[in-house]
């Protein structure tokens, strides 16, 4: 026996079950196909700025009570997302005041519907104004830049609960990044006596109830096999619905339950740039008209998004896509992304030959190609009810499922979600443990 339980993955939600498991007194073995931590979290220093550069998850969403705590527990506070909204409208940049709040109150309707239907459906009912042209507008850029959803696809069921649970209505980011958080994460699993095995990837889990055998090519290409009483899989939906012959087997094959289930859950497609400048010459063009900017919005060009950190003052910009925007992306190659994500910007704010002037570098990453992520985020499809809840449900008390894709209450696609979700399936699989030993014991 290798460990009482197996972890398979090591982001939010794989670091955050190890852990919960660990203060438990259960031994775990962390296993990792990449050879760092964090899963969909990726910090990476940028150049001279002052702030890393957040190549996956950014945001803190909503309430995020486990995020917050985490930090708490860090002795760091969560830094509120502030400033001003500039849309474009009529070729010139204005300010926009409720545009999430406006957009999600369209979904205030859902509750009335009879059957499931997609977000583009819903939305066409309101293009009948040109007041409801706008705002059906706004909610499917919202849809397609928060949710990375493709408006055709989603479940407007699913992207209502989401939105009216307040997650998408306030952000925060973490003072430094998320790097911070999670290196205290590991450091904790590691101080207790959790084994991380990183360059690890699974491609086998053969299970019995309370015994489970994990096939995986470990570094250097070498097979391996490693046995547990229980298997805690953090896998991101995206990787979970690949063929059997690119993906992971499992052996008993999953229920046809919550593989249908896995059907219904779609990842959806970022691309994320984040550009630096010299200085943050943004903030001084048309006497600081833009200084105290947040967010930038545009519906023309390749990027539907740019954002800053401010309040804290940086050099960097992001240029975000998501949903059909990205895909469309898909076959351009990072240099190219990142010049059109530099141009984008600059034309933006009319100021084309000074981005270019102060442009420093550019860095990103592909999630929907690489093949430990499959994607950015889950979100629900049309009739997926309760896929995600299906996701959850652990298998004979020895398979367990965490990860933002088994997210309920309108947490999925956060790190907040994941978190939860580790924490959830620690205790199941813990409490599931403990009942076999006290039963064995008791023949």
């Amino acid at each position: 026996m290798d460990a009482e339980v197996i972890v398979i993955g090591g982001g939010a939600a794989g670091l955050a079950a190890a852990r919960s498991l660990a203060a438990r007194s259960v031994p775990v073995l962390l296993l990792e196909a990449r050879d760092r931590l964090g899963g969909r979290v990726w910090s990476q220093p940028l150049g001279a700025a002052a702030t890393t550069a957040e190549l996956g998850a950014e945001f803190i969403h909503g309430p995020a009570e486990q995020t917050k705590r985490l930090l708490r527990e860090a002795g760091a506070l969560p830094i509120a997302t502030e400033g001003e909204s500039w849309s474009l409208q009529n070729g010139a940049l204005q300010r926009e005041e409720d545009d999430f709040v406006s957009a999600a109150g369209l979904f205030d309707g859902v509750r009335a519907l009879r059957n499931d239907e997609s977000v583009e459906e819903f939305l066409r009912r309101f293009e009948g104004t040109e007041a409801g042209r706008k705002m059906a507008q706004a909610a499917r850029a919202f849809v397609e830049g928060f949710d990375a959803a493709d408006p055709a696809i989603a479940s407007v069921r699913a992207i209502a609960e989401e939105w009216q649970s307040g997650v998408d209505s306030t952000a925060a980011r973490p003072p430094g990044g998320y790097g911070p958080l999670f290196e205290r994460l590991e450091n904790a699993c590691v101080a207790s006596g959790v084994r991380i095995r990183r360059s690890t990837v699974v491609r086998r889990i053969s299970w019995r109830r309370h015994a489970v055998t994990v096939d995986a090519i470990g570094p250097g290409g070498k097979p391996e096999t490693m046995h547990a009483r229980a298997a805690i899989v953090t896998l991101p939906a995206g990787v979970l619905r690949q063929r059997r012959d690119a993906g992971i087997v499992f052996d008993p094959e999953l229920p046809e339950v919550k593989r249908a289930a896995l059907r219904s859950v779609e990842m959806g497609h970022v691309v994320k740039v984040v550009l630096r400048f010299r200085t943050a010459f943004w903030e001084r063009l048309h006497s600081g008209r833009y200084r105290d900017a947040a967010f930038f919005r545009t519906e023309g060009g390749a990027f539907a998004a740019y954002w800053t950190q401010f309040p804290v003052r940086t050099e960097l910009i992001v240029a975000w896509a998501g949903g059909p925007k990205a895909l469309a992306l898909g076959a351009t190659s990072d240099a190219e992304l990142t010049q059109a994500a530099l141009e984008g910007f600059g034309t933006l704010l009319d100021a084309p030959a000074l981005a270019r002037q102060e442009f420093e570098g550019g860095v990103m990453h592909d999630w929907t190609h690489d093949p430990f992520a499959c994607g950015a985020y889950s979100y629900v499809a049309v009739g997926g009810g309760d896929a995600r809840a299906i996701l959850t449900a652990p298998i004979d008390d020895t398979l367990f499922f965490a990860g933002e894709a088994t997210a309920t209450g309108g947490q999925g696609g956060t790190v907040n979600g994941a978190f939860e979700t580790g924490d959830r399936a620690a205790e199941a699989a813990a409490t599931s443990l403990a009942t076999e030993t006290c039963g064995t014991s008791e023949h």
